[in-house]
């Protein structure tokens, strides 16, 4: 049995899941998954899709060609693959789209982000699968900047309401091009997938604690071309609130969970705290040093930048 620390949560695993780290102590875990029988479909399912369905207490997951996953409460997760399935891939699943839906069910807010530490705080971008959301994370953790969480992130709040990021753990996941330019070839670890060239990567700086991270600005990623020109700008509230709604890890889940109104209250909480901006910038690794510059340059005149973290 294995156990890692996901998104501030202890996690008991028969099945060892590479890009993570030990969790330490003997606390009992909050979420526990086990090899077991799942059944092929729900029936009387409150809501379902192509290739899923849920009720109130429980969600099947059909990933073809790898494995059916069953999750209930927000505590478990069974999963039994497919006869040709590699255990890379299931392992992948586990820890991407089925546990970001395990935390939906604990009524967690849940973006699809990557961070970094700075002055104290978890600074965020959100963007879709190739948006380079681990990339620019990575990036700015060679520039001095901890890693914090890397494609999914959990946004928790403090009795005050303000919100707080939890550090994930996790190791960014970077295709084999990134790794190149950023030259990270010595701290590239394993495929996270067989057929895929894309490997868990050594961060150059991690959050040196796992407790919460207040939350500062947050980033939307949006690449330069065309009319659209480089640079940050802040979307008025309504924008603000559907770019994080649109961001949330597995968005069109959310209204079948009856989660709007707590991504809505997100939007304000995070407005208050350190602002939501679009980020446009080129999708070419020469310009990397020049996206990190102008984000050193918004957060000095935001008030956020006193140094690395």
């Amino acid at each position: 049995m294995y156990r890692y620390r996901i998104a501030g949560l202890t996690v008991s695993s028969d099945v060892e899941i590479p890009g993570l780290h030990a969790a330490a102590g003997d606390e009992a875990a909050d979420v526990a998954i086990a090899l077991g029988a799942v059944q092929e479909r729900m029936d009387e399912a409150a809501a379902s899709g192509p290739n899923w369905a849920m009720t109130p207490g429980a969600f099947l997951l059909r990933v073809p060609g790898i494995a059916r996953f069953w999750l209930t409460g927000g505590a478990a997760i069974t999963y039994q693959p497919e006869p040709e399935a590699a255990p890379g891939d299931i392992a992948a699943f586990l820890t991407g789209a089925t546990f970001g839906i395990l935390l939906h069910q604990r009524g967690l807010v849940v973006l699809h982000a990557s961070g970094v530490a700075v002055n104290g705080h978890a600074v965020l971008f959100l963007g879709p699968s190739g948006a380079g959301k681990s990339t620019l994370a990575t990036a700015l953790a060679q520039r001095g900047y901890p890693l914090v969480t890397d494609d999914f992130c959990v946004v928790g709040a403090d009795g005050a309401g303000r919100p707080l990021i939890h550090p994930d753990g996790r190791l960014p996941k970077l295709w084999a091009q990134a790794i190149r330019h950023l030259d990270l070839a010595d701290r590239q670890g394993a495929a996270v997938r067989g057929r895929l060239s894309k490997f868990y990567v050594e961060p150059p700086q991690v959050a040196a604690s796992p407790a919460p991270l207040p939350c500062g600005p947050v980033y939307a990623l949006r690449e330069a071309r065309g009319p659209v020109r480089p640079g940050i700008e802040r979307p008025n509230i309504v924008d603000a609130a559907l770019l994080l709604r649109r961001n949330a890890y597995r968005a069109r889940l959310i209204k079948q969970m009856g989660q709007d109104e707590l991504y809505f209250r997100l939007a304000a909480a995070v407005g208050n705290a350190g602002g939501v901006f679009q980020l446009s910038r080129e999708l070419d690794f020469a310009a990397m040093p020049r996206v990190i510059d102008a984000l050193e340059r918004h957060w000095a005149e935001i008030g956020q930048l006193a140094g690395a973290a």
